[in-house]
């Protein structure tokens, strides 16, 4: 019932090359990909690409629309809000932490 076997001075010298190496190819900008902030903005309204895109979707969330026009989740939710207002959607259900909307025809 052994604990783990000690590193012999070659194999730690190995293991710390290694973390080196891979240190300096994170800081040079290896194969990181770049982070992509959502929008702010939301999309047109009077668009009707964008129409078509909401009725493409069944039920509409904040998390569907943010993740379909790339927009955050605050936005997402004031753009659903005003669809409904305008009458594009309709209020189905939810609480207040997540509201459901259907596409209106």
């Amino acid at each position: 019932m052994g604990g783990k076997k000690k590193l012999t001075l070659k194999q730690m010298e190995r293991i710390q090359a290694r973390r080196n190496r891979e240190r300096k190819e994170r800081k040079s900008g290896g194969s990181t990909p770049e982070k992509k902030s959502a929008g702010i903005i939301p999309p047109d309204l009077e668009s009707k690409k964008v129409i078509g895109e909401l009725k493409k979707i069944r039920a509409l969330t904040p998390y569907a629309v943010a993740t379909r026009f790339d927009l955050r989740l605050s936005v997402a939710k004031d753009f659903l809000e005003e669809l409904e207002r305008r009458g594009i959607v309709e209020y189905i259900s939810g609480s207040k932490n997540l509201k459901i909307y259907r596409p209106l025809d």
